[in-house]
């Protein structure tokens, strides 16, 4: 899997956490990581480790075709 620019990251999973319609804490829940790793990747201060980011697409997969386009956006 290529590696996501910081910017594009954040974007990522704002935009992710946007289409499920879901909170910070509740997308980190469901990723298995804390609610500041997903707060420091949304805010552009960090990357998510290779495993989160495999955890990140799967979810996409699974979330139809809003998770198609955002696989085609991103990956």
């Amino acid at each position: 899997m290529p590696a996501i620019e910081q910017p594009r990251v954040a974007q990522l999973i704002r935009e992710t956490r946007q289409h499920l319609n879901l909170s910070q804490v509740k997308l980190a829940t469901m990723l298995g990581v804390s609610f500041h790793s997903i707060n420091r990747w949304e805010n552009g201060r960090t990357q998510p480790s290779p495993l989160a980011m495999k955890q990140i697409q799967e979810l996409l997969e699974q979330m139809g075709e809003a998770g198609e386009e955002l696989l085609a956006k991103y990956f």
